[in-house]
């Protein structure tokens, strides 16, 4: 009899790992609290798919984004398109790290790149740029391709009101599982870390005419990035974009949720700043249109980890990442925590080696 699995949390993660568990032969139900998929953070985010360029100051997000890349477009080749030109600019004065530092990082990481000396963007300021191969993320298609593949599946606008262990079953919603797993990222259950609750705010422009993905690295910096619609970027902020920090998910939710014209216009006006030290048209060239408000899990440290951890306790486990290409990882860790407790050995009774030392010994004389 095939194990049953709940999953909590329409987003990327819990959509693929829910398929990912289904192809393999386990009864899946996903739950999903809004009406439609990926409707949180998952697609109120930049519309990136990462290589690791963006993570100069932790190995282990580098090496997870530059693998899980190359594993997104094999399981998920039409999920994303790539970007023309897509530069990682390291500026000359405010970058927490110099450019051939950059590029020696990058390099020993095994990222393919190359170098630019000139770009269609009109930067200004920068020590270096390297164009790199990140693409855009379509998550419209996303969202039709994860409701069509989790037909029969998915519950969407369902709220999970409660969750027991009871004996060896998860009871969510009254209905018993052998597993649980929480793609929530902690909005429900919290995390067995350090972790806060940071809203974001970014902004949308329109740009008639195609433009770069432009990324200032490292520290502090700011970025331009294409969406899934070809006149619609994106602009965002290391400074400007979180509206706070908060310990609990209703907290960060009521500051999300009361945000008003003038904190967007004051954003507005601090990002535009920012992005024209290094883009002096940039405010020429793009009309905004509007935020886009979301809220981030991050572990608390100032050492840029944003790899993917994957706790357990007990029949529930609870998933922790910061980037979507990251999800295989996800799918690895639940499996193999699954596969270690497949057996009881509780009723081990100990070594035989001594018999069979012993047994061996005599058979020789």
């Amino acid at each position: 009899m095939a194990l049953r699995v709940a999953v909590i949390g329409g987003g990327w993660y819990g959509c693929h790992m829910g398929l990912s568990l289904k192809g393999l032969g386990f009864d899946v139900q996903i739950f999903e609290r809004h009406d439609r998929l990926l409707n949180e953070a998952s697609g109120n985010n930049q519309f990136r798919l990462h290589l690791g360029f963006h993570y100069a100051r932790h190995h282990g997000t580098r090496l997870q984004s530059r693998d899980g890349f190359m594993r997104f477009m094999e399981r998920y080749p039409n999920l994303s398109r790539e970007v023309a030109e897509n530069i990682y600019a390291v500026p000359r004065e405010d970058s927490l790290i110099d450019f051939p530092t950059y590029r020696l990082v990058m390099t020993a990481s095994g990222l393919e790149f190359r170098e630019l000396r000139e770009n269609s963007a009109g930067l200004r300021g920068v020590d270096g740029m390297l164009l790199t191969g990140e693409r855009v993320l379509l998550i419209e298609r996303a969202r039709q391709y994860f409701k069509q593949n989790l037909d029969g599946v998915l519950h969407l606008g369902t709220e999970v009101e409660s969750v027991e262990s009871v004996g060896a079953h998860v009871v969510v919603n009254g209905e018993p599982f052998d597993y649980l797993i929480d793609c929530t990222w902690g909005h429900r259950g919290g995390l067995p870390i350090r972790f806060f609750y940071e809203p974001t705010i970014l902004l949308y422009y329109e740009c008639d005419v195609p433009f770069p993905a432009v990324t200032m690295v490292d520290g502090p910096l700011c970025s331009v990035y294409p969406t899934e619609d070809p006149n619609i970027y994106t602009l965002s902020s290391v400074p400007h974009t979180p509206l706070g920090r908060f310990d609990s998910s209703a907290e960060a939710r009521a500051a999300r949720d009361a945000v008003t014209g003038h904190v967007v216009a004051e954003k507005c006006a601090a990002m535009e700043d920012q992005i024209s030290r290094y883009l002096p048209d940039f405010r020429d060239r793009f009309r905004f249109l509007g935020p886009q408000l979301a809220i981030k899990t991050k572990p608390v440290g100032k050492f840029d980890d944003r790899s993917c951890y994957v706790f357990r306790r007990g029949r529930v486990f609870t998933v922790m990442s910061g980037k979507i290409d990251t999800i295989f990882f996800a799918v690895e860790r639940v499996l193999s925590f699954i596969e270690a407790g497949a057996g009881d050995y509780s009723e081990f009774g100990g070594s035989l080696l001594r018999q069979e030392i012993a047994a061996a010994a005599g058979g020789e004389r």
